[in-house]
């Protein structure tokens, strides 16, 4: 809408705060292709480990019924005991892997977006039932996808299994001669070369299908330049306005400077450039402090109120240039420059005695 609105092109890469928007949403980057890929795999991967368990559980449960048909009798009283006893047999045998299903499903979607709890994506709106935007969805890019990986994913498995029945086809006709359980097996282990073929495969399809839904998630949200410019001034503030107050803040700081020029006992120069005004107090400081400084016009301003003031201006050109560069204002010198500073405290010093 934006992009409509200022005709501008979307192509600046979305902010964190425009992603972190989005997530609040329920709308991420994130393939469903990944969980069916996994859940498969490891329904397959389950059944294979645990076929011994759930085949003895599955004959355990069918001895039970027919060896006591005799005795069991289906009643109105007896279908809540009934039922009950089906439930308990049926977690038993397909609790372990309803349980890896379960935390497969949770584990391949946080491993996509992390944990998110959102109902924006299931709120009723009229939008989702417009059947303009309806025809709109039928014939977008996301459409069109979900319907290629559909057709995908049917060919391949459709060839895979065409390939295993046929490689298996001249085994088909001995089983005549087999027992049940034979022909249970060799059919489960036909399908389960089928279903792994053709989970492997889907799982590369959905490795691609992850990059082309992130990318097409950062597409949609990129942003125009506007749109950048619009976020810094709510997320940060106009940039205009927050000149406008450091300049305030900063011409605020000079007039307290410029007021405590007065009470230095010199001001030293190099001689044009820069000026630093020294304090020193012996009964409260362990060193001079630098009460204002300043460079150009700052610096020939605190030169006029120390002249006015009758306040001391000694020219040192080393000094003044290592005081303006290491020492902040309300700071007392460092060590390294007590010689210099002393030596020209003594002068004025002594001034002002010839002075009195």
């Amino acid at each position: 809408m934006a992009e409509e609105q200022s005709g501008q092109e979307k192509t600046e890469e979305p902010t964190s705060k425009r992603l972190q928007d989005a997530r609040k949403k329920g709308d991420v980057g994130k393939s469903m292709e990944i969980p069916s890929a996994a859940v498969l795999l490891l329904a397959l991967l389950t059944i294979y480990l645990l076929s011994g368990y759930m085949l003895e559980n599955l004959l355990s449960l069918l001895r039970h019924y027919l060896s006591n048909l005799h005795s069991i009798k289906i009643i109105p009283d007896n279908m809540v005991m009934l039922t009950m006893e089906s439930m308990k047999y049926t977690a038993v045998l397909t609790g372990p892997l309803m349980l890896v299903l379960f935390i497969t499903a949770l584990v391949s979607n946080y491993a996509q977006v992390g944990f998110l709890f959102t109902t924006e994506k299931i709120t009723p709106k009229f939008e989702k039932i417009d059947p303009i935007k309806g025809v709109g969805r039928m014939f977008s890019m996301q459409t069109l996808a979900n319907t290629v990986k559909s057709i995908a994913k049917l060919v391949i498995v459709g060839f895979v299994a065409y390939k295993e029945i046929k490689k298996n086809l001249g085994a088909l006709l001995p089983l005549m001669d087999q027992d049940p359980y034979a022909i249970l097996v060799f059919y489960a282990k036909v399908s389960f070369w089928i279903f792994l073929k053709a989970a492997l495969i889907i799982a590369v399809l959905a490795a691609f299908d992850y990059a082309f839904q992130r990318w097409q998630f950062l597409k949609k949200m990129k942003m125009t330049k506007q749109e950048v410019k619009e976020e810094a001034k709510m997320t940060e503030g106009d940039p205009h306005v927050k000149g406008r107050i450091r300049s305030i803040q900063m011409e605020m700081a000079r007039k307290r400077m410029m007021a405590e020029v007065p009470e230095a006992d010199v001001v030293i120069t190099n001689p044009t450039r820069l000026a630093i005004a020294l304090t020193y107090d012996p009964t409260t400081m362990t060193a001079p402090k630098v009460i204002a400084k300043g460079a150009g016009v700052i610096a020939k301003k605190i030169k006029e109120i120390a002249r006015e003031h009758k306040i001391p201006v000694v020219e040192d050109k080393p000094l003044a240039q290592a005081l303006y560069k290491n020492v902040e204002i309300d700071e007392q010198i460092p060590e390294n420059l007590f010689q210099a500073v002393a030596e020209i405290l003594a002068y004025v010093y002594g001034l002002k005695k010839k002075s009195a």
